[in-house]
C-alpha cells in the first residue's frame, strides 16, 4: 500500500478523470478505489462525480499490486499483431476473456499468461495480462491486450476518447428501410434479470451505435457496427431495441438457437489504435469465421 498526495491543477474536473490523469490509472481503476473510499479530501471519501478545485490536495491510497491466481495454459492463440508493447488476438467463438465463476480456467487470459510470460500489465492493482476492453464469449474476433503499464495506458486513454476504434460484422433479423443509422441510448443492468443489460434512460450509461447495412437477404441484413462506446452487450442490446435482435442471440432475440450456432453471429472484423509506442495508427482486419461465411451462404441462397 502506498499513499499519493496530488494536488488538482483545474477547477470542476471530475475526480475519477483527475485521477486517471495525474496518478497514471485508467478511469475504471480510479472509479474503483473511489467506490473503496480511498481517495480523500480533508479526511472526507470522494466520490467519483466529485468536482476539483484548483489547488486542492487530495490523499490517494493505492494498494499494492497482487498476483493473481490464475494458472498458464497451453492454449493456441491466433495472433494477428504482435510486438513488445501489444498483443491482438482473434477470439474464437466459447472462449471466455477473463476466469470468473463457472469458468475458472481455458479463457483468453490463461492463454496470455502462458504466451507472454513475465510481459504482463500491472494497470487496476493485478499483474495480469492488460486486457483493455472485452469480447462476449459467443462473439468471436479481434480483442487487444497491453503487455506494459505504459501500452495499457495509452489504449484505455484512446478507449475514452474513441481513437481505438472497434468494428463488428452482424446478422440483424429483419430488413432495414435505412441504409445506416445511429442507436444513441444509454444501457445499464436489466431491471429484473441481473445477467442481462436493457436500455436505461435514467441510469444507464451513455451507448452509441453506428450501424450500416452491407448485404440484404428475406428476412435478415447482414450489417456493420462501429462502436462508439463499449458498454456489455452493446451491440446486442442496442439492435434488439429497434426490432433488430442479432441472429442466434436467445438472451435478447428467439429463445431458440439458429441451425449450426453456438450463440451470436457477432464478429468483431476491424481494429483501430495509435500504437502506445511509435504514435503510428495500426489497422487491423481478419477475416469473417468459416461458420460466419456459412450462415450467409445459407441466406443468399434463400434470395
Amino acid at each position: 500500500m502506498s499513499l499519493r498526495k496530488l494536488t488538482a491543477d483545474r477547477d470542476g474536473e471530475r475526480i475519477d478523470a483527475f485521477l486517471a490523469r495525474s496518478a497514471e490509472m485508467t478511469r475504471s481503476a480510479a472509479q474503483k478505489l473511489l467506490e473503496e473510499g480511498r481517495v480523500t479530501c480533508i479526511g472526507k471519501p470522494l466520490k467519483k462525480n466529485d468536482k476539483t478545485a484548483a489547488g486542492q490536495e487530495l490523499c490517494v491510497d493505492i494498494p499494492e499490486a497482487v498476483e493473481v491466481d490464475i494458472v498458464p495454459q497451453n492454449i493456441p492463440l491466433d495472433v494477428v499483431y504482435e510486438d513488445e508493447h501489444v498483443i491482438v488476438v482473434n477470439k474464437p467463438v466459447g472462449m471466455v476473456v477473463h476466469p470468473a465463476p463457472g469458468h475458472p480456467d481455458g479463457t483468453l487470459v490463461n492463454a496470455l499468461l502462458y504466451h507472454c510470460g513475465s510481459s504482463l500489465s500491472g494497470i487496476n492493482g493485478e499483474l495480469r495480462p492488460g486486457i483493455v476492453h472485452r469480447i462476449d464469449r459467443d462473439t468471436s474476433g479481434l480483442i487487444i491486450a497491453a503487455k506494459n503499464d505504459a501500452a495499457h495506458l495509452s489504449l484505455a486513454a484512446q478507449l475514452q476518447d474513441h481513437t481505438l476504434a472497434r468494428t463488428y460484422a452482424a446478422v440483424a433479423v429483419g430488413g432495414f428501410k435505412e441504409d445506416e443509422g445511429t442507436v444513441n441510448a444509454p444501457i445499464g443492468r436489466h431491471p429484473i434479470d441481473r445477467k442481462k443489460m436493457a436500455i436505461d434512460r435514467k441510469n444507464g450509461r451513455e451507448a452509441v451505435t453506428h450501424w450500416s447495412v452491407l448485404e440484404r437477404y428475406p428476412g435478415y441484413t447482414l450489417i456493420e457496427c462501429r462502436l462508439e462506446t463499449g458498454r456489455t452487450h452493446q451491440i446486442r442490446v442496442h439492435m434488439a431495441s429497434i426490432g433488430h435482435p442479432l441472429l442466434g442471440d436467445v438472451v435478447y432475440g428467439a429463445k431458440k438457437p439458429y441451425p449450426g450456432l453456438a450463440g451470436q453471429c457477432l464478429h468483431a472484423r476491424k481494429l483501430k489504435f495509435i500504437h502506445p509506442a511509435t504514435g503510428q495508427a495500426v489497422e487491423l482486419e481478419c477475416p469473417l469465421p468459416d461458420w460466419f461465411e456459412t450462415v450467409l451462404d445459407k441466406l443468399r441462397k434463400m434470395a
